[in-house]
């Protein structure tokens, strides 16, 4: 558990569809605009659901104030393991404790789905956030570029 005074006041739970606009919302401030319309399906379209969770921070206030998407990757090149896909914490509420409780609750989820990792990708312009995953435990293991090809 985090040892910052905020922390205590945080709660972090299962996303639910009437959380869709706060995550909407934070995720624009992590760079990927959406609506809570798109939340929504995507939310639904996050199949099997036993292989996913979407995870929210909450303040004492009852406000979503970030979140975080793990996923299961089963590969045919390594061990199943657990992958961070997304993880934000609102303006004004970083630094305070809400994303390492995350991070503790989606490492928890993963090791209850059979996972002995949890990796996470983050753009190599967030050095804020390498400093926060290197101070809680986790190691850049490779750098690699990412590639894609609109269908």
């Amino acid at each position: 558990m985090s040892s910052s005074p905020r922390a205590g006041s945080v709660r972090v739970r299962v996303a639910t569809e009437v959380d869709a606009s706060a995550i909407a919302k934070l995720a624009g401030e992590l760079g990927y605009p959406s609506t809570s319309a798109d939340i929504v399906r995507r939310m639904r379209n996050l199949e099997p659901r036993s292989r996913h969770t979407v995870l929210v921070a909450e303040s004492s206030s009852g406000e979503a104030i970030g979140w975080a998407h793990v996923s299961v990757n089963c590969l045919i090149e390594s061990e199943t393991r657990a992958e961070l896909n997304g993880l934000v914490i609102a303006e004004g509420h970083r630094s305070l404790g809400a994303g390492a409780l995350l991070l503790e609750a989606a490492e928890r989820w993963a090791r209850g789905q059979g996972c002995h990792t949890l990796n996470v990708r983050s753009n190599v312009l967030r050095s804020r956030a390498h400093h926060f995953y290197e101070k809680i435990g986790y190691q850049n293991y490779k750098t690699q570029k990412a590639f894609r090809k609109v269908l």
